[in-house]
């Protein structure tokens, strides 16, 4: 996350910052602003005057970014409380927009929208989903923050020069292992949150959708959400990772999340047994105690929790046997009403 804020500070947050926070507001060395003869620009920056701000070194912020006095913020890019706001608006910014356009394309040209007449799918589920989600999204965020905040602030163990850290080599192994990490810590949290009083209180918000949509990806209780994220967080807490990979593979886990919950149960591809796709992921939303890995199938092996994903348990097997029920009872009334016309008309004649 680091190397977003650092991107977003360079594109666009320094010049906000320099229009909300302007350091003019507090240092008389500094030019006033202009546009402070404007009554309602004065009130502003005599609002902003009152806030909190770290000393104020007008040359310095000349010197290293080569602008002018009115460009400066009172709030430099390492002060915390810019750091916490601007993490906090680009997550929950980031979070929509990662969910709507993935989530909706998945729903749109991946789900099978046959699997909406699954008579265990609720009625107004795909917007009971993205109402839960969205509920989610705010708690999550704050809770998430203080990983963000420790990364900005350099506690965790993202690098950006390759050499220095194992170079190439370490760069390609640290992906299997940081899949490898994730995937063992999430199957046992999952696991532990089906504990039955963990998953009253919890996890089963999650459940509510037997038959999920993309858009269950984030319906979660915001906790729950949370505890299944922690892995991400903390392994560069613990190893070295570089900071690009890292983002990439930060975004790729969230649009796999997406990507499991589209209820497919197509079977018989060669990675079946290795890879914990959407059909392993559809038969935990149905029988809730297999399928906890993420990525992978090895650690419900290990643990007894593995179900195939056999081509006899889609669930669309029942929309298509309900389909044909309905449709093979239409066609037996659409016989005897032809038969009852056809006798009608026998007797018609013989009269």
């Amino acid at each position: 996350m680091d190397l977003v804020l650092e991107i977003l500070d360079d594109l666009v947050l320094d010049k906000v910052w320099a229009k909300l926070v302007p350091a003019s507001a507090f240092n008389a060395s500094v030019p006033a602003l202009p546009i402070l003869s404007d009554p309602s620009q004065w009130s502003w920056s005599h609002l902003v005057s009152q806030l909190p701000h770290p000393p104020i070194h007008v040359s310095d912020h000349l010197s290293l970014h080569n602008a002018s006095a009115l460009d400066i913020s009172a709030w430099p890019r390492e002060y915390v409380p810019r750091q916490i706001i601007s993490l906090s608006l680009f997550t929950i910014i980031g979070i929509h927009l990662l969910y709507f356009i993935f989530a909706g394309m998945s729903y749109y040209f991946i789900f099978n929208h046959d699997m909406m007449k699954h008579p265990r799918f609720l009625k107004n589920q795909v917007k009971l989903e993205i109402e839960s989600s969205l509920r989610a999204f705010p708690a999550i965020t704050v809770l998430t923050l203080p990983w963000f905040i420790g990364e900005v602030r350099g506690y965790s163990k993202v690098y950006s020069d390759i050499e220095a850290h194992g170079g190439w080599t370490y760069l390609f192994l640290s992906v299997p292992f940081f899949l490898l990490f994730t995937d063992y810590c999430i199957y046992w949290i999952h696991r532990w949150l089906h504990i039955p009083w963990i998953y009253k209180n919890l996890h089963k918000p999650h459940h509510k959708w037997i038959i999920p949509t993309p858009f269950a990806s984030h319906a979660f209780h915001p906790v729950d959400g949370y505890l299944q994220s922690v892995p991400y967080h903390l392994f560069v807490f613990l190893f070295p990772m570089h900071r690009v990979l890292y983002l990439v593979l930060f975004v790729l886990v969230n649009f796999w999340s997406i990507f499991i919950h589209d209820s497919d149960m197509i079977t018989g591809h060669p990675l079946e047994k290795i890879i914990n796709g959407p059909a392993h992921h559809t038969l935990h939303h149905i029988y809730f105690t297999v399928n906890y890995g993420q990525y992978f199938t090895w650690a419900d092996r290990a643990g007894s929790s593995y179900r195939h994903p056999d081509s006899s348990l889609d669930p669309l097997l029942e929309v298509q046997m309900q389909e044909r029920g309905r449709r093979e009872e239409r066609e037996a009334k659409e016989a005897k009403a032809k038969a009852k016309g056809q006798n009608g008309t026998s007797k018609s004649k013989e009269d």
